[in-house]
């Protein structure tokens, strides 16, 4: 399988390179604040509805994450100052991180598809014909539906027999978030060539349906045009912005609770309705049509290192918290203890991030009785944000898998992978 070259994207000054505009991000920062209120977490979150100039990276626990245009840094700095709030530079320049990127490359993955650099979406979807081709007997294709855009949205089921739980992993729903795919391609050669034990028991006694790239049309873009665009690619009707937050966007207490936006130029636009996004009704639609052969529910993200269980739209725990805290420790515990120490916390997305109504784990919890659905934020904390470097892959998937063989040892234990059909 061919390699295909990744041409990365960039914000601030558009450049007409081959009839094609592409945005950078030179000079452009990303500051930690401390906030004391959630009046003034969300004055700074509001910033980010100029999205020219800010970006929201991360917002929750009394900390937020933004991107400044160098051009208005003094706005921003303006209001800390008067409201004496702590800001710290996370990065001193995005477009740096955006070209190393593109510079890692290495010299054994030119030839196929592999896990030392990110890949566009042509390379993903050759990757997965080339496993439906090798592993015809375990492997079979699915069809989740189509884009707004007209592309495929594709995923791959692995089963090796009859009577498995089910465990479906939908990942890349923001557009940005790259680890995710690449995790997700990297657990699907996993469990089809991993000769370890405790691997193969996890391939083989369980159902896997795998969607490395939900978000296929914003994916996409990322790579041609704004490496940092997070949402669909659907026009608004009576706006100038672009696209919803995928995640904002199931129909589950859509809305609620202040958990999304009303405005289509916000990162957090819930859309105009519940399921208004043809990539998340197809894959609901998906989901609602095998819910019964699904225990457990995972949707990959980035960044931040937390596992969240539900809720996001309310502070009222679920009826099996314990269980779904016993099983996100399980998987967090065993993370921290590879050589990477890499620390996890975990616990309802309204405690521990932020209010989110209409995401993913809600809708599979409340609405498929899928009774283990968490959202995992990968690596890291903020260091690199989004733009995790390539080197980080590989190690980064090291920590998914063994969370991976920890949580659904622990789901096991406290018997929720009882078969339900």
């Amino acid at each position: 399988m061919k390699a295909f070259v990744i041409v990365l994207a960039s914000l601030a000054t558009l450049l007409a390179v081959g009839g094609a505009s592409k945005v950078r991000y030179d000079n452009f920062k990303v500051f930690k604040i401390r906030t004391k209120s959630v009046e003034q977490q969300k004055w700074i979150e509001k910033l980010a509805s100029d999205s020219k100039n800010f970006n929201l990276w991360h917002s929750g626990n009394k900390e937020v994450h933004i991107m400044v245009n160098p051009q208005k840094l003094i706005n921003l700095q303006n209001y800390t100052r008067s409201y004496s709030l702590p800001m710290e530079v996370m990065v001193s320049n995005v477009q740096s991180l955006i070209d190393g990127e593109q510079s890692t490359r290495s010299t054994d993955d030119t030839s196929s598809f592999g896990w030392t650099r990110y890949y566009p979406l042509s390379a993903i979807e050759a990757f997965l014909d080339d496993i439906l081709a090798k592993y015809p007997s375990v492997t079979s294709a699915i069809d989740i539906g189509t884009s707004y855009e007209g592309r495929k949205i594709r995923g791959i089921k692995i089963s090796y027999k009859e009577g498995n739980p089910g465990i479906f992993i939908e990942s890349n729903i923001h557009a940005r978030e790259w680890i995710t795919s690449a995790t997700a391609t990297w657990l699907i050669n996993e469990l089809l060539t991993s000769t370890d034990e405790k691997v193969r028991n996890l391939a083989e006694n369980h159902d896997w349906y795998i969607v490395p790239v939900l978000n296929v049309d914003g994916f996409a873009y990322t790579h041609t045009t704004d490496r940092m665009w997070r949402k669909t690619r659907q026009p608004v009707d009576g706006s100038d912005c672009i696209g919803a937050d995928p995640n904002r966007n199931y129909d589950s207490h859509w809305m609620e609770n202040g958990g999304a936006s009303s405005n289509p130029c916000d990162e957090t636009y819930a859309g105009s309705q519940p399921f208004s996004e043809p990539e998340v009704k197809a894959l609901a639609d998906y989901v609602a049509s095998i819910k019964d052969r699904l225990n457990i529910m995972l949707a990959f993200h980035s960044y931040s290192q937390v596992l969240l269980t539900p809720y996001g739209w309310t502070k009222d725990p679920p009826e099996n918290n314990d269980d779904l805290i016993a099983v996100a420790k399980a998987y967090s515990d065993a993370v921290f203890e590879l050589p990477y120490q890499t620390k996890y916390t975990y616990g309802a997305t309204a405690d521990v991030m932020y209010f989110a109504s209409g995401a993913c784990n809600d809708w599979a919890y409340s609405e498929q009785n899928i009774s283990l659905s968490y959202t995992i934020e990968f690596r890291d904390t903020g260091r690199y944000g989004f733009i995790l470097p390539p080197i980080q892959i590989l190690p980064h998937c090291e920590d998914t898998l063994t969370g991976l063989l920890a949580l659904v040892g622990k789901a096991d234990e406290l018997g929720y992978l009882a078969l339900k059909y």
